[in-house]
């Protein structure tokens, strides 16, 4: 792990950049809605030819997390990848392809309750939202209340990231934001149940303790209580891609005041960690996937979140408009790879918490639905700003 103090940021450094990139984007917007309808295409074709990346658990159960048909966290964030898309610009194919997916998961019966398989709730509830469709609601009632009544916990009341071929006893996992906190303060606000918001605000503070790094401001992939460490102290790109993504979205969703004590910690821990990422940003505008070992090969997935986290968060005016810059460089870099097909390259496949370095750096690379969805994602928030 890096000991580098992280230096104030220059921000006659970032405006002429920032100008030069709006200028580009000005010639592109077409190309970029392009590369969005080609994404969503890829996503619900992409397969696993040899099964290579199948999960194979010990009950006999074969789980598909990189094709479009299974029921995972990969499929979660991909189904709120396309709501997003949907949101901006109303499309009818991405309406079908999210309503589709969940009359074909109600079809075949629901998975076995984790972490991960909480995630594609998420979306559910805003269909819900938008529509007031009565049979999705005993599904969204039902897994909010094991959320927040019988999940596992850790010591100090965590979410324990359980995930169908490990309990993960007494760890806490900074992917746990994404896949089951934000969607439990959907629910709270969905249901009128406050008291899951407070505990969705909970278990933010409960991880920021223990997973943030105080050195650097980014965050650490996983802390156990057992034993009390951090693991191989990884900051590994995507794991701290989706706090950068869940903190914008979980201070809409709230809607707090300015003044208000949480919101105001949630911002700070966001700009410390923006501070560093825009200081760990690799030159081709990617980031590396252990974000302090540039010798750890750059990763797609993690800089599009990035991406679209540092982006939103300036227009919604959370963070400075000084960090501006390194989201629109990473959006475009992350455009760069999309290829004609609609793949998202250089993503890395689904990872566990690893006890060496160099465990995340041999992580093979393969396309997966979340890399599609948060290439959707900060394509989409590029789209924005010809608004």
């Amino acid at each position: 792990m890096s000991n580098q103090i992280l230096k104030p940021v220059d921000s006659s450094k970032i405006h002429p950049l920032l100008a030069h990139h709006t200028a580009h984007l000005g010639a592109d917007r077409d190309d970029i809605r392009g590369a969005i309808d080609r994404l969503i295409h890829n996503l619900i074709n992409i397969e696993d030819k040899d099964g290579k990346f199948l999960l194979r658990l010990d009950d006999g159960r074969v789980l598909d997390t990189k094709g479009w048909n299974g029921f995972e966290w990969t499929h979660g964030v991909g189904l709120y990848g396309v709501y997003k898309v949907w949101e901006l610009t109303g499309d009818p194919k991405a309406w079908d392809i999210m309503t589709s997916w969940f009359e074909a998961r109600f079809k075949e019966g629901m998975p076995s309750r984790n972490i991960n398989t909480v995630a594609p709730f998420l979306t559910l509830a805003y269909l819900f939202d938008r529509t007031g469709e009565r049979r999705y609601l005993p599904y969204i009632d039902r897994w909010a209340e094991w959320v927040y009544n019988d999940m596992p916990r850790t010591e100090e009341g965590g979410f324990q990231h359980i995930v169908y071929n490990s309990v993960n006893n007494q760890q806490l996992w900074d992917d746990t934001l994404m896949m089951s906190v934000l969607p439990l303060a959907k629910f709270g606000l969905l249901l009128n149940r406050p008291h899951y918001v407070e505990e969705a605000k909970r278990q933010f503070l409960v991880h920021i303790k223990y997973l943030s790094d105080r050195k650097t401001g980014l965050w650490f992939h996983g802390w156990t209580f057992d034993g009390r460490h951090n693991f191989a102290n990884a900051l590994w790109a995507r794991g701290n891609s989706w706090v950068t993504i869940v903190i914008p979205e979980f201070l809409e969703l709230l809607n707090l005041p300015e003044g208000d004590a949480f919101r105001q910690h949630l911002v700070s821990t966001l700009e410390a960690q923006v501070k560093a990422l825009a200081q760990f940003q690799s030159p081709s505008g990617l980031w590396p996937t252990l974000l302090d070992d540039p010798t750890s090969y750059d990763e797609a997935a993690a800089s599009a979140g990035f991406a679209y986290g540092i982006l939103k968060a300036v227009r919604k005016g959370y963070i400075s408009k000084d960090y501006e810059a390194f989201g629109v460089k990473a959006a475009l870099a992350v455009r760069k790879h999309i290829n004609d097909a609609g793949e998202l390259t250089q993503v890395s496949f689904g990872t566990p918490v690893f006890n060496t370095l160099q465990e995340y750096k041999d992580i093979p690379l393969t396309s997966m639905p979340f890399g599609q969805a948060m290439a959707l994602l900060a394509m989409g928030e590029l789209l924005v700003r010809f608004i």
